[in-house]
C-alpha cells in the first residue's frame, strides 16, 4: 500500500482537493450543456426565421416576375396605340394633302 506512508490528513486534503476540483469540474460541463442547449434553440429559430425569409424572397420573385410581364404586356399595348394614332395621324394627313390638291 502506497498510501500508507502518507498520513491521513494528506490523504484527506488531497481527497478533497480532487473532489473539489471534480466538483468545478462538473459545474463547467453543465455549463457548457446549458450553453449548447440555449445555441441550438436559438439555431432553431434561426433557421425557422431563414425559411421564412427565403419563402418571403421566394414570393418576392414572383410577385416581380409577374409585374414584369404585366409591364412588357403594357409597354406593347401602349405601343400598338402608339402605332394606331400614327397610322391615323399620317392617314389624316394625307386626306388632308389630297384635299387640298382638289382646290
Amino acid at each position: 500500500m502506497r498510501h500508507s506512508s502518507y498520513p491521513v490528513a494528506a490523504r484527506s486534503d488531497c481527497l478533497i482537493v480532487a473532489l473539489d476540483k471534480l466538483a468545478a469540474l462538473e459545474g463547467r460541463i453543465k455549463d457548457l450543456v446549458k450553453v449548447t442547449q440555449d445555441l441550438r434553440q436559438k439555431n432553431q429559430l434561426l433557421e425557422q426565421e431563414v425559411r421564412a425569409a427565403r419563402a418571403r424572397l421566394a414570393e418576392q420573385d414572383e410577385a416581380n416576375r409577374r409585374w414584369e410581364r404585366e409591364r412588357s404586356q403594357i409597354r406593347a399595348r401602349v405601343e400598338k396605340v402608339l402605332g394606331e394614332i400614327e397610322i391615323l395621324e399620317s392617314w389624316e394627313d394625307s386626306k388632308e394633302v389630297s384635299l387640298g390638291e382638289d382646290r
